[in-house]
């Protein structure tokens, strides 16, 4: 479990392993829904961008999600001074080793290599998102029940509020954050959809050219049939 946390939060994304088998929720599929995808991309900004890079993506691709250029500078352009630039962290990595002892990895492709692992993906990192919970005996006061031992604060603590466990082993809050525990999912759950959709921004263009492709063979699979009728009809 360890291992894998490492992996995850504070060396190479492809270096991934997985650990022993743990309850998933299903993380809401948001792909498609724009204003999911662009709330995510916000999150994504404000919070994760400190530590964690996603210089696979470029600022100016958030238009592809329906913003606008000037949207990006005036709300998002925080670590660039050019919207063509990549979404870089602000810090640099021989500070972010000093903090943290390692370099926190890049997330552009998060979504797939873990997916490649176990096939989890996104379930996985909607569950990890919301499964932390207070350790005083942590260094950094937190930990996770899908990953013991976290090495990683909990950085949206302030919106979903101090989380617990209880006598049974099971979170609850202790005290409330700035969002309902209804709105905190849907946060998280629109952060994992713009993970994945950052992890293959083409995705869905490639579907509904896949859809279109096998449309167009459908039509042609009838006009040859038609053709093939029609020139063995006087042949017995």
């Amino acid at each position: 479990m360890k291992k894998l946390l490492m992996a995850l939060l504070f060396a190479p994304a492809i270096a991934l392993a997985s650990g022993a088998a743990v309850h998933l929720d299903k993380a809401p599929d948001v792909q498609g829904d724009n204003a999911a995808l662009q709330s995510g991309a916000k999150t994504f900004i404000n919070y994760c961008l400190n530590c964690h890079g996603a210089s696979y993506i470029r600022y100016n691709t958030l238009t592809r999600l329906g913003l606008t250029e000037q949207q990006i500078k005036d709300n998002l352009l925080f670590t660039a001074d050019k919207i063509g630039e990549q979404m870089r962290v602000a810090a640099r990595p021989a500070e972010q080793k000093a903090w943290f002892g390692v370099t926190p990895p890049d997330l552009s492709l998060i979504a797939r290599s873990r997916a490649s692992e176990d096939g989890s993906g996104a379930d996985w990192i909607y569950t990890y998102l919301r499964s932390f919970y207070v350790d005083e005996k942590r260094p950094t006061g937190w930990n996770n029940t899908i990953f013991e031992n976290v090495g990683m604060p909990h950085i949206l603590w302030q919106l979903q509020g101090v989380q617990v466990l209880n006598e049974d082993h099971h979170l609850e809050i202790a005290v409330p954050g700035l969002q309902s525990p209804a709105e905190f999912d849907k946060t998280v759950a629109d952060l994992v959809g713009f993970m994945v959709w950052a992890a293959e921004p083409e995705a869905g263009y490639r579907k509904q050219l896949g859809y279109g492709v096998l449309a167009f063979l459908l039509v042609l699979f009838g006009f040859a049939y038609k053709m093939k009728k029609n020139y063995w009809k006087d042949i017995k």
